[in-house]
């Protein structure tokens, strides 16, 4: 008999995803791993009980069966991405449970701890490393992608002009010129969307490297000759910069930025805040009617007016802080996500269908936060103030 991972409603306000969908269950096909899931929890995703049940997901009486009768818990938003209601289910979680999903942890330390006194086991998808085995578990990438979608979306919505051009009877429309700064997987993701609705595009990252890919896609990649030595982790994510380096990209990126109708920002860096890339002077030099959408909202904002949630009006740009994005296409968003995290759950699984942490893993090891009553990984406890722990191997 294989363990028993429980699915629950997203508490989170305004989450529309759920954690698994009826299509990514065939991952689990020969594991023995059974689902429980509360009744509608894919309901905002658009995914009805009816086609769970259809694949053998067992419906519970209720949100707290969930999570008594579940060995693991599978969630979009946990503990530390869910300030707002997540504590709610701290009661009802109990010693030895594992926890999977979004935690934030790199910021949401006292959820570490929290999680840690309830002897939880938690894991953070967001702390998946980019590496070649992992590929098929990495969440982060999967929700940029629809981040980056969207993001062309709302600005051609937005924008007082199209973005194709067009041959008309009453004369040529040129095309709207787009700048995608920050050529990561929603960064890419935007270009490409962008070039797709008929805009000339054009991209810039700190890292040199991406010349290709962004080029590949048909846009244009921007050169600001400002030395970027050291720009990427060993995991493939951007490093922060010191305040000199970007005092400097922001003044060789102005004048850019005046030739652009649509600037769409992606740049972050995990676990710190945003670097600001756009300020208010730079703004004055764009065009009246021009729009801004800034990814990177949550984290603080790449550009100084930014603000999370809103739409902010400078000498007649618009700047949009759209947060969430991802829960705004929540039916591909969550199939998206369920692959992820039951491949995930599935590696862990041994043959004969029980959950194993195998601590030597750098796949565990990386993304394992809290074990045995303690928080164990090396970021979160300096986060913290904990001291180093000994190195551990296997464990059940």
């Amino acid at each position: 008999m294989g363990i028993v991972a429980g699915v629950v409603t997203e508490s989170a306000p305004g989450e529309r995803r759920v954690a698994v969908v009826p299509s990514a269950l065939t991952v689990l096909n020969k594991t023995g791993a059974q689902i429980l899931m509360e009744p509608g929890a894919g309901a905002a995703s658009g995914f009805p009980d009816s086609e769970y049940t259809d694949k053998g997901v067992k419906l519970a009486s209720s949100r707290a069966q969930v999570f008594a009768d579940s060995d693991v818990i599978l969630q979009v938003r946990s503990l530390g991405a869910n300030p707002e209601t997540g504590a709610d289910d701290l009661r009802l979680m109990r010693s030895g449970q594992v926890v999977i999903g979004f935690g934030e942890p790199l910021t949401a330390g006292d959820a570490a701890r929290a999680l840690a006194e309830r002897q939880v086991s938690y894991l953070a998808m967001e702390l998946m490393p980019r590496i070649t085995r992992a590929q098929s578990m990495d969440a982060l990438s999967s929700m940029a992608t629809i981040a980056g979608y969207k993001a062309v979306l709302i600005a051609a919505d937005s924008l007082n002009r199209m973005f194709p051009m067009l041959m008309t009877a009453a004369g040529t429309i040129a095309p709207a010129r787009v700048l995608v700064i920050g050529a990561g997987v929603a960064g890419l993701q935007a270009i490409a969307t962008a070039r797709r609705l008929g805009a000339v595009v054009s991209g810039y990252d700190i890292r040199a490297a991406v010349k290709e890919q962004i080029e590949s896609l048909g846009a244009r990649f921007v050169v600001l000759n400002v030395e970027a030595a050291g720009a990427e982790d060993k995991g493939g994510y951007a490093k922060a910069m010191d305040e000199e380096f970007y005092r400097r990209q922001r003044e060789a990126m102005a004048g850019v930025l005046a030739e652009q109708q649509v600037v769409i920002t992606t740049a972050a860096v995990p676990g710190r805040k945003a670097p600001v890339l756009i300020t208010r002077d730079m703004m004055q030099r764009m065009l009246p009617g021009s729009v801004i959408v800034d990814i990177a909202a949550e984290r603080g904002g790449n550009c100084e007016v930014t603000q999370p949630g809103k739409v902010v009006e400078l000498n007649g740009v618009r700047v949009f802080g759209p947060v969430n994005l991802p829960s705004s296409i929540p039916y591909h968003a969550s199939q998206m996500y369920a692959k992820n995290i039951l491949t995930f759950l599935k590696f862990m699984l041994n043959k004969e269908g029980n959950l194993t942490l195998n601590r030597e893993d750098e796949i565990v090891k990386e993304t394992l936060v809290t074990h045995g009553g303690e928080v164990v990984h090396p970021r979160v406890r300096e986060l913290l103030g904990l001291p180093e722990m000994q190195a551990v191997g296997q464990e059940k």
